[in-house]
């Protein structure tokens, strides 16, 4: 029986306002009164019983529940033989919970968009090069598979023949296509606009990075923030005081009709539901543009930030660092050719500088390799030991540096290098100087987060203190601190924290790690990599720096609008209640007509977070917007040209 009224609660709704309709029908067009009341008995019984089961399922898991309150005012109403109210009230209870679910259903509808853009299918190459349709579940890593133009990308991996143009919007938030050859890498979930391409799969289902969205952007809008675990203990307890404040009252004025009223005006409806659906918009909007919180908690916490924390390469600057000089002592070419046979080893941007500046130089062997965090990598290479990274780690292996070194080093971080220095056999041979451009927009950005509130940007860098200063000086940062290792980090996160700051560390989420953990709120810049989506709170999927003042103006707005359902939610009831104590106007059905309006206002004002874009947002658009329209007639020209 329960099944079956849960299943049939929108057809029992639409039933008892029928029945409604037609007892008004019966009054005023028939001067029916025996009519009438038997029409709203029957919509008060239709219309009662869904609510009375929700009740009786709460009351056995020991939960007095808002379903209870109504169910006892009609009840209250049953008893004084007013149909009237009893029918309005069952009705208008269940029409509020049915327009409830689906403007909810709207809030979410960020992780259904995302669902969506997962194929069910894909084309799979079989062992004779033919391809077959198969379900996606049944790929498996190194499977071959090809989309055409239009299809959807089932699998995270590498174009291996083909071209053609993709839309990753679902990954990054941004709409602007980007081109695909091989060896380029390609994710699930994302759309092949045009061309052909075969792809290499090295991870399938829920190992993709869109897996891996869909799962967290799940968990984020199904965790529960403080504010939310409060006020359910305050309903919890709220509930019950509401039903013994009608039963003192009924006892004291003998008015059975004002105990059954208070039980209705009473319900706290709009202030259980009004946090966790704003929580839920905000993720869903930034799921949108590509900024994935880890919960409303998160939101919560990472709104009242009033420091931030920054980690220098591929942050603050590109990550795509170039050699701009390199001194040489003793036998350089060696210790070249040497350096060239470490760094292939490396995946750190410094190293890919250096292997692209001496593309011509053959490796050797590396027959043995150990990094020293915070210093750089110790080899073995042709029977040869190599230090290859800074200061601190030629000090740990007590490696000499004369003054003309000391000079050179100077010079080069004077000029804003990061230093590679590389000793051969404890003898220092080579000093690099590579230069990281500053991601343009960034002291704009900063700015937007100084109007935000915060009121310390700090760089926490491996790199020599002199690049340091020069990057904070152009990008007007609060504090800057070089030479520091992954420790020294987390150190100074730690003592900002305890100094009673909320502080947040932007990183890349691999090196940084501890700091990212440490902090109040870890940031983690790139393409969504394992390590960014386990380490951080804040994951930004396409690594654009003007995602971090968006993530924050969203975190805050998305506060706000809880704190605004808080206050409509205890102001209606607050009113509601001295409305039925001071005035003869109010009865049930007004409060009840009253109370479910307020929970579609408490959505409906949740809602707008799907539309929200901060005053960055709008500015930058503007003025992508002027520039399309003054480019449009030297596009078009070159077009025709072509």
């Amino acid at each position: 029986m329960q099944k079956w009224l849960m299943k049939n609660r929108n057809r029992l709704t639409a039933a008892t306002g029928i029945l409604i309709v037609l007892a008004f029908a019966a009054k005023w067009l028939f001067k029916s009164e025996a009519a009438e009341s038997g029409l709203l008995l029957a919509a008060s019984l239709i219309g009662g019983f869904p609510i009375a089961a929700s009740a009786w399922q709460a009351l056995k898991v020991k939960v007095i529940s808002i379903d209870l309150l109504v169910t006892l005012a009609i009840l209250g109403a049953f008893v004084i033989q007013e149909f009237e109210e009893s029918a309005i009230v069952a009705f208008l209870f269940l029409f509020g919970a049915y327009l409830e679910q689906k403007t909810l259903a709207k809030t979410r509808s960020a992780i259904k968009e995302l669902v969506e853009m997962v194929p069910e299918t894909a084309l799979w190459q079989t062992a004779d090069g033919d391809f077959e349709e198969v379900d996606l579940d049944d790929l498996d890593e190194g499977d071959i598979v090809l989309v055409k133009t239009g299809g959807k990308i089932p699998v995270d991996g590498e174009v291996v023949s083909g071209s053609g143009t993709a839309n990753e919007a679902s990954i990054t938030g941004e709409s602007m296509p980007l081109d695909k050859k091989p060896g380029d890498p390609v994710y699930a979930g994302t759309i092949l606009e045009n061309g052909t391409i075969r792809i290499e799969a090295e991870k399938v289902g829920d190992e993709t990075t869109f897996g891996k969205i869909i799962e967290l952007v799940e968990e984020a809008q199904d965790s529960k923030s403080q504010a939310e675990r409060l006020i359910d203990r305050f309903s919890k307890y709220y509930t019950p005081v509401v039903l013994l404040l009608a039963i003192i009252v009924g006892l004291i004025s003998q008015d059975l009709e004002l105990a059954v009223t208070i039980l209705v005006l009473g319900c706290p409806g709009a202030l259980v539901i009004g946090v966790p659906v704003s929580n839920v918009a905000g993720i869903g909007n930034g799921a949108k543009q590509g900024i994935l919180f880890k919960g409303s908690e998160v939101i919560t916490k990472f709104s009242k930030v009033d420091t931030i924390m920054f980690d220098k390469t591929g942050t603050l600057t590109y990550g795509d660092p170039r050699v701009s000089q390199v001194k040489k002592y003793g036998q350089g070419q060696l210790a070249e050719q040497l350096l060239v046979s470490v760094e292939k080893e490396s995946a750190h941007p410094l190293a890919k500088a250096i292997t692209g500046y001496y593309e011509d130089l053959e490796a050797k062997e590396v027959e043995a390799s150990q990094v020293l965090q915070g210093g750089g990598i110790v080899a073995q290479v042709a029977g040869q030991q190599v230090l290859v990274g800074n200061r601190y780690l030629l000090g740990q292996y007590h490696v000499p540096v004369t003054k003309q070194m000391e000079r050179d080093m100077e010079e080069l971080a004077s000029a804003g290098n990061s230093l590679v220095l590389v000793a051969v056999n404890g003898q220092l041979e080579l000093a690099l100087g590579l230069k990281d451009e500053i991601r343009a927009g960034g002291k704009e950005d900063l700015a937007a987060l100084k109007k935000l509130g915060v009121k310390n940007l700090l760089l926490l860098s491996g790199d020599n203190q002199k690049t340091v200063d020069l990057v904070a000086e152009e990008l007007g940062l609060t504090e800057a601190y070089g030479q520091l290792l992954p420790e020294d980090k987390a150190e100074f996160v730690k003592k900002r924290q305890a100094a009673g700051e909320i502080v947040a560390f932007v990183g890349d989420g691999i090196n940084d790690s501890p700091s990212l953990a440490r902090a109040d709120i870890g940031i983690a810049m790139g393409s969504g990599t394992d390590v960014a989506i386990e380490t951080s709170n804040v994951v930004l999927m396409n690594g654009s720096f003007d995602r971090i003042p968006r993530a924050l103006a969203l975190a805050k707005a998305t506060r706000r609008n809880m704190i605004e359902n808080i206050t409509i939610a205890l102001a209606v009831v607050a009113v509601l209640l001295v409305s039925v104590l001071a005035s003869s106007w109010m009865n049930m059905a007004i409060g009840m007509f009253a109370h479910e309006g307020s929970i579609l206002v408490v959505i409906l004002n949740a809602m707008r977070l799907l539309a929200y874009r901060s005053k960055l947002q709008k500015s930058r658009k503007l003025i992508e917007n002027n520039f399309s329209q003054a480019a449009g007639p030297y596009t078009k020209g070159i077009e025709s040209i072509q």
